[in-house]
């Protein structure tokens, strides 16, 4: 690009347009904020609920927790909303907020970098470039999939994607299809095609728990009632909050007490499957909570029908048509659909931010995701996540993590105004460290930690570094302030006589 064409600037740039992305822009406009963009690499906004569209595709969440509590929808049409339902809503907060003229479609995010002495990002995208005082990155963890490095998979004749790239126009009758992996999204998919493949076969590394999935239309006098009297609808959700609140202990210190869990569990296989084979099969070796656990009541009865087979084994190599678990099984299969999972640990978008001194946050996270409250990391001025490290949960709805991270973002930006001109907030690295010590020490006696498998929850290194081992009030009441003494504050340098531009200067940040 020539020097004289002008490069846009904005106050915030936010990078996706889910939930995340969408709660921040509403944030934004709330706390006076009308100087921002929202970059969006689809057409569309939706994010995770844009991107899966599969058959089945539902939250396991109940639709009242599963929403803004500042967008209560009193029309949800059952408990737990399918996609169709819950990319609608966000489509609706879109509108009601009026968020569009500040979204940017098309425009994938393809380097993000720090300048030292302008003190702004300068983001490169695949509509043109920007610069931005603040990056709020709300990618999410589920939105990278991630396909298995299978040997010989490049010469499988046959239609291959993965569960969050669903092929809209493949015709699934009468094919023999192979479903790898038994995760969230897989329990989904398998009961809605079994009835029309001509061949299922499963390939199960390890079974989930899955517990039976309490769903139901909403009446059409309890939707009346919701619209009548909008404190109900609040009622309702502080309900299927509450009772998620108490359960968090039996997670996070006392996972012994989910042995009464893990007994219903039980119950619900050996009431659907009649086989003992197929039961022993299906009934994990691990603590009920480790995984995430399941709800379906369609999944089991489905695995035991005459077109189905279990390979309790992962995909090991293709030759040809032929695929080969790892204990030597084969099968024949038209289609592979990978449902295994997502980049979570290991985010792409590190790759693509790099911050003071030209460190990438991939490196920078080399040893493993951290950050300041789940939000700021050191050497990272003015950029901050959605959804970061040791912010995701295992029993109840993200939303309410994400409005926390948002009274965080507000709170960061009101810092920035009070101190005043050209200036940024970069994490101390003590701080950093100090937070996840104690993240990692509530760690340690949690059911994800020591429920005896192994889960997409863990890094490389087997560490956690995608749960909250809290309560949603305990982050609420960590991500209500900006605590400056966490902070070194970055300013603007001042031009010397020779016409020189020093890098900014640090100080440490005082309340």
């Amino acid at each position: 690009m020539a020097e004289h064409e002008h490069v846009p600037h904005v106050r915030v740039a936010v990078i996706g347009s889910g939930f995340g992305g969408l709660g921040a822009a509403v944030r934004l406009r709330r706390e006076g904020v009308t100087d921002f963009v929202v970059l969006e690499r689809a057409s569309g906004v939706g994010g995770t609920w844009r991107d899966n569209s599969y058959p089945g595709c539902a939250c396991d969440v109940p639709s009242h927790l599963y929403s803004f509590s500042f967008a209560p929808n009193p029309d949800w049409p059952r408990t737990f909303s399918g996609q169709e339902h819950i990319r609608a809503y966000l489509e609706h907060v879109t509108d009601v907020f009026g968020l569009r003229p500040h979204l940017r479609f098309d425009s994938e995010v393809k380097l993000m970098t720090w300048d030292d002495e302008k003190l702004h990002w300068a983001i490169e995208t695949s509509s043109g470039p920007l610069t931005a005082d603040v990056v709020v990155s709300a990618t999410g963890p589920l939105s990278d999939p991630k396909l298995p490095a299978v040997p010989g998979l490049d010469g499988f004749p046959g239609r291959i994607f993965h569960s969050a790239r669903w092929d809209q126009d493949l015709d699934l009758r009468g094919k023999r299809v192979a479903v790898i992996g038994t995760g969230a999204s897989a329990i989904q998919i398998i009961p809605e095609i079994q009835p029309v493949v001509g061949r299922l076969t499963v390939f199960q590394r390890t079974p989930p728990w899955v517990m039976p999935r309490v769903d139901r239309d909403i009446s059409g006098l309890e939707r009346r009632l919701h619209r009548a009297l909008p404190f109900t609808t609040q009622l309702r959700r502080g309900f299927l909050w509450g009772i998620r609140e108490l359960q968090v202990q039996a997670f996070t210190k006392h996972p012994d007490e989910l042995g009464l869990i893990e007994r219903m569990a039980r119950r619900n296989i050996a009431r659907a499957v009649k086989d003992p084979a197929l039961r022993a099969k299906l009934t994990p070796d691990y603590r009920i909570g480790c995984k995430r656990i399941l709800l379906s009541n369609s999944y089991y009865p489905a695995l035991t029908r005459p077109n189905v087979e279990v390979v309790a084994s992962g995909l090991s190599e293709v030759r040809g048509s032929t695929l080969i678990a790892a204990d030597g099984t084969e099968t024949e299969a038209d289609v592979i659909v990978f449902g295994t999972g997502f980049h979570v640990t290991d985010l792409p978008i590190a790759e693509r931010v790099v911050g003071a001194g030209g460190r990438t946050l991939a490196r920078a996270w080399s040893g493993g995701m951290r950050a300041l409250r789940g939000a700021t990391a050191a050497g990272f001025p003015n950029w901050m996540t959605i959804i970061g490290p040791n912010t995701g949960l295992g029993n109840s709805s993200m939303i309410l993590m994400i409005e926390s991270q948002l009274n965080y973002m507000a709170d960061f930006l009101r810092q920035l105004d009070v101190l005043g001109g050209r200036v940024a907030l970069d994490a101390r690295p003590a701080a950093v460290d100090a937070w996840n010590h104690k993240v990692q020490e509530r760690m340690k006696r949690t059911v994800w930690n020591t429920g005896g498998c192994t889960s997409w929850y863990l890094d490389a290194s087997g560490r956690n570094t995608t749960i909250w081992p809290g309560t949603t009030t305990e982050f609420r009441s960590a991500t209500r302030r900006v605590d400056l003494e966490e902070y070194e504050v970055v300013r603007a340098p001042r031009t010397s006589r020779q016409g020189e531009r020093p890098a900014g200067t640090r100080t440490e940040a005082r309340a």
